[in-house]
């Protein structure tokens, strides 16, 4: 039995590479007016350079397990989560909440509670991610959005 593991949830990742909610809702907000963004979806982002980082000090120890690892900065919505990084971008697109079901069908299907109990990290002795407002902050500057 595998006994030297270790297995990290985390949700709602954005990172440099590839697609992710900010991207693709900052390229929206662009050529658009207003964006309807659903509010009944609740979780925290995690940068992947965080991630990252969190990533290589487990690896140096022998801490094995499961864990949860999302940025700090409380629960949160879509819809706060947009408000924030179009707030931080300097977007003025007007951001309307709307429910799931108001929404409508989406490509992917989203569960309505994503959030991740980390204290099993803390415990460990490992650093909690920093907040998710920072971690869009230096996001957002690194994109060159």
């Amino acid at each position: 039995m595998l006994e030297k593991y270790f297995i990290v949830r985390i949700a709602w990742a954005f990172g440099l590479n590839g697609k992710n909610f900010i991207k693709t809702m900052i390229n929206v907000g662009r050529t658009h007016d207003t964006v309807r963004v659903v509010n009944d979806q609740i979780g925290t982002p995690t940068y992947t350079l965080d991630l990252a980082r969190l990533l290589v000090d487990m690896i140096e120890t022998e801490k094995y397990g499961y864990y949860h690892a999302t940025n700090e900065g409380g629960y949160i919505s879509w819809y706060d989560f947009c408000c924030e990084f179009y707030k931080q971008y300097g977007l003025k697109t007007k951001v309307i909440p709307v429910t799931t079901e108001e929404y409508g069908l989406s490509v992917a299907a989203r569960p309505f509670n994503s959030r991740l109990e980390k204290k099993k990290l803390v415990e460990a002795g490992f650093d909690p991610l920093p907040t998710w407002q920072d971690a869009v902050s230096r996001y957002l500057k690194e994109a060159e959005l």
